[in-house]
């Protein structure tokens, strides 16, 4: 079995922000951003309930851009269980009510590959799409799953949809013991708008832990899942299982927010339909998840 690795030569530091070329990330990349979902000085907590926390950061004063860390504590859910869930991309279609459209498109190494995904938006807002290149790589009991925009010559945008741009967006799992971790998602993604200031407001107050606590129920009812779908399929973690076809890294480029239309929505209220859906809690529906 080929083992994933993260590529070790030398590069130097490239600023995300600042990024001129495709690379698939390498060891000090992965290090970045475990230091970043670890750090706390500059955000701003805005949600803390039932072992779920939220916090934001404004990135730039003139514009609704920001990026926004949830950390959630699992107990009764092994690290590798939930690598495995965040991998799954069939499952994923199963559990994440949000994803209009999401599948690989190529494999780049045996830790890196170019998927697409959508998803709906709060309405009245369009609809996001993003192609992104996503890497992994497991540290001892820990893991890390990170990606950025890239442009792949058959997947335009299209007509129906916005195309966001992912500058960093990723997941540091920390084993806390045999049967339980603790997830840190971390996104700075630029979502193509001037979006009204509720959109914010509701990602980190209400969208941002209600997605986590889904993903938590998922979590628990995947190993069943996936003893009926599957089992020993996960070539996240046997690379030469992969059915992906190989693609060069010179076929793709970066993805710069600039060069994308941008869509004013910063005048758009909220629906009375997402109010009142977004009042409460509530229970999710899992009826899918068997």
């Amino acid at each position: 079995m080929e083992k994933p690795t993260a590529s070790t030569e030398p590069q130097g530091p490239r600023p995300v922000l600042g990024r001129e070329s495709v690379q698939v990330p390498d060891d000090q990349d992965f290090r970045s951003f475990r230091s970043e979902c670890e750090a706390e000085v500059g955000w701003n907590l805005t949600y803390s309930k039932a072992g779920v926390s939220v916090w934001v950061q404004a990135v730039e004063m003139d514009r609704t851009l920001h990026k926004i860390k949830c950390r959630m504590e699992c107990r009764d859910v092994p690290a590798e269980t939930l690598y495995d869930v965040l991998h799954d991309i069939e499952y994923r279609k199963k559990w994440d009510s949000n994803v209009i459209e999401t599948f690989d498109i190529a494999r780049l190494t045996v830790n890196a590959d170019v998927g697409y995904y959508s998803w709906r938006c709060p309405k009245p807002l369009k609809n996001r799409d993003v192609i992104t290149l996503r890497s992994w790589l497991p540290m001892g009991t820990d893991y890390i799953i990170m990606n950025y925009s890239v442009k792949h010559p058959k997947y335009p945008p299209r007509k129906d949809l916005v195309r966001a741009v992912s500058i960093q967006t990723g997941y540091l799992i920390q084993s806390t013991g045999p049967k339980s971790c603790v997830i840190t998602y971390l996104a700075q993604v630029d979502p193509k708008g001037s979006l009204p200031k509720w959109v914010v407001n509701k990602s980190s107050q209400f969208l941002a832990p209600k997605a986590m606590k889904k993903m938590y129920k998922a979590c628990v009812k995947y190993p069943e899942w996936k003893q009926k779908h599957q089992p020993h399929f996960k070539p996240w973690l046997h690379p030469e299982q992969s059915p992906l076809p190989s693609l060069a890294l010179s076929e793709l480029s970066v993805q710069h927010a600039d060069s994308l239309e941008n869509i004013d929505e910063s005048a758009v209220a909220e629906s009375r339909e997402e109010r009142v859906g977004g009042a409460g809690e509530g229970s999710d529906d899992d009826t899918s998840l068997t």
